[in-house]
């Protein structure tokens, strides 16, 4: 059985877009400016949602206020329990180099 992916890295792009990189090396840009009502919009100020990291144990995107995102949602496997979702700007996935 495969291992699902989890969030390996997370990147501020200013606004509300992120770029997460996945333990299966699929990077996604996602524009979460649509996505942040109801309980997201605790993050909805720069500061707030500029300080978003990666949850090192369980490998999801989360905040320090205590918001966390499901990784399988964000990469795209998953559908949301609420119908809003980011947006997904790219996806490409890491190259290796000789």
């Amino acid at each position: 059985m495969s291992r699902l992916a989890r969030v390996k890295s997370v990147e501020h792009l200013g606004g509300r877009v992120l770029r997460l990189t996945f333990t299966d090396d699929i990077v996604r840009e996602l524009d979460f400016r649509d996505a942040l009502p109801g309980i997201l919009a605790a993050v909805d100020t720069d500061e707030e949602f500029s300080s978003a990291k990666v949850d090192p144990v369980a490998g999801t995107l989360s905040w320090p206020c205590g918001i966390d995102l499901d990784p399988d949602v964000l990469r795209g496997r998953s559908t949301a329990a609420t119908a809003i979702q980011p947006r997904v700007l790219a996806e490409y996935r890491l190259q290796q180099t000789s």
